[in-house]
């Protein structure tokens, strides 16, 4: 199995895009969990700008839902009760969004040591990336890295 962060396009527009000729519709991250057969695992996700229910089954692909509101949505704070406190510390300080905890709970709960999640990431003038990484060490330890 393994776990990988995709955009799922809704059907609402930013206000900034509103008075737009063509105006482009809102995307929004989501973490998926890909099982040994290449399937992904449907699972139920909210848009961060209309907060309409979307059905998620398969990488970039969802549903829209009829109903407004789920309780079988994960919430960071859902989350934080499966995580230690030093890893949950690291991921409110970094204000890092439901995508990038569901992946660190992944990661963490699979015991799937060496991957890492990106923290902050920005381009510098010369169009170079640079960031930090919280990278996954063997037995629940972390390790903080600049790239």
């Amino acid at each position: 199995m393994q776990g990988v962060k995709h955009l799922i396009q809704c059907h609402c527009i930013l206000p900034q895009f509103k008075d737009a000729a063509d105006p482009t519709f809102h995307k929004f991250v989501v973490f998926s969990i890909i099982d040994d057969a290449d399937t992904v695992q449907p699972k139920f996700s909210q848009c961060n700008n209309c907060g309409v229910i979307h059905k998620v089954t398969d990488i970039c692909v969802s549903e829209l839902m009829s109903k407004e509101e789920s309780k079988s949505i994960s919430s960071i704070d859902d989350i934080k009760f499966s995580l230690p406190s030093e890893l949950t510390r690291v991921l409110e300080s970094y204000q890092c969004d439901l995508a990038t905890w569901e992946q660190a709970e992944w990661i963490y709960l699979s015991k799937s040591w060496d991957q890492w999640i990106t923290l902050t990431r920005e381009h510098d003038d010369e169009y170079e990336l640079h960031g930090k990484r919280l990278i996954f060490l063997e037995d629940g330890r972390f390790r903080i890295e600049a790239f």
